[in-house]
């Protein structure tokens, strides 16, 4: 883990080496690229008790020893923020594109994301060179989106720390310690908050996590990491409807 000291960090690190490893290739049975997905909200001082929880249940992704990793999000859209005004306002078929990279494992993907009006989420990417974009990559996105390269913009960058699990049909992710920022001068930051989404084929809300969430008296909450690091960024936008989520990460705070 390389993370900032923290008591809590340390905790975590310490509860998932207890865990069975799993690594990158033996994961492909779950890539889970067309999906039910959901999400809950939790402080991060309660993921030790949630993981000792739910232990025996699911094996955690190993990669050189490490189970803690750094994710790096840039996510594009209209100069008007049409893709964040469809999540905002709760509409299905809706878009979102982003470049992502792995850091441990030195990957970078374009990555288009679509919510059907199922509720499904279907992903689908491509691995990057760089940083630049190039026409195949173009080409990509009209294909998988009703969108032109030409017409988006970088309006967000993102870091993150996950812990990925993943049990017999699910993966489960736990990202952590978030921030954001765009520009040299807008930045915010949650370390106190923690997102954990489950991937399933089928929505299963007997699986041991959803159980052990369940218990904890843990619900679901439609979250989405753009949409939270967008409204704390800009201004302009609006975000009536994200008031609830950020009273509760201002509360995580007070805690």
């Amino acid at each position: 883990m390389k993370l900032q000291p923290n008591n809590i960090y340390e905790e975590i690190g310490n509860v998932l080496q207890n865990f069975s490893p799993i690594s990158l290739d033996e994961m492909n049975h779950v890539s889970l690229m067309n999906r039910m997905d959901t999400k809950f909200i939790v402080p991060v001082s309660i993921l030790p008790t949630l993981l000792r929880d739910i232990g025996k249940d699911y094996k955690v992704l190993d990669i050189n020893n490490d189970r803690v990793f750094l994710y790096k999000t840039e996510y594009f859209d209209t100069q008007n923020f049409s893709m964040y005004e469809a999540h905002h306002n709760g509409k299905l078929n809706r878009f979102k594109i982003r470049k992502r990279e792995y850091v441990a494992s030195g990957k970078l993907f374009l990555e288009v994301k679509y919510k059907n009006n199922k509720r499904r989420t279907i992903k689908k990417r491509i691995e990057k060179e760089n940083h630049e974009f190039s026409t195949n990559e173009s080409h990509f996105i009209e294909e998988n989106s009703p969108y032109k390269m030409e017409d988006l913009e970088l309006k967000l960058s993102n870091e993150f720390y996950r812990i990925t699990l993943v049990g017999s049909d699910e993966r489960l992710t736990i990202d952590f310690d978030l921030s954001f920022t765009h520009g040299d001068d807008k930045d915010a930051d949650f370390p106190e908050a923690a997102i954990i989404e489950f991937k399933q084929s089928r929505f299963n809300i007997n699986s041991a996590g959803m159980q052990v969430l369940k218990k904890h008296g843990i619900r679901p909450e439609s979250c989405s990491k753009y949409c939270i690091g967008a409204a704390s960024i800009h201004s302009n936008i609006k975000a009536n409807r994200l008031k609830q989520k950020f009273e509760l990460l201002e509360k995580f705070k007070l805690n």
